[in-house]
C-alpha cells in the first residue's frame, strides 16, 4: 500500500527539508509514499493549517509549522 503524503507551504527551503525527510524516512521503513507538494494557499488553508511546513498523509494532518522530527515522521508512516 502506498501512503500518500503532502507536504504544505509556499515551497520554502522548510518545505523542501521536510519533503526529502518524509522520503528519507519511509525509504528506511521499506514503505512506498508518494509526496506532493502543495503551494496552493487557498488549499492550505482548506486543511487548515495556519503555519507551515504542514504533513498531510492519507487526508490526516499530523504535523503543521517548524520542521518534524525523524522519529515523528516514522509514527507517522507506520
Amino acid at each position: 500500500m502506498v501512503k500518500d503524503v503532502k507536504v504544505l507551504g509556499p515551497g520554502c527551503k522548510r518545505c523542501q527539508t521536510t519533503a526529502d525527510m518524509v522520503k528519507e524516512e519511509a525509504e528506511k521503513l521499506g514503505i512506498a509514499v508518494t509526496v506532493e507538494k502543495v503551494t496552493d494557499y487557498a488549499e492550505i488553508a482548506g486543511y487548515g493549517i495556519a503555519a507551515t511546513p504542514g504533513i498531510v498523509i492519507d487526508g490526516k494532518v499530523v504535523h503543521a509549522g517548524g520542521l518534524p522530527k525523524a522519529e515523528d515522521i516514522d509514527k507517522w508512516l507506520a
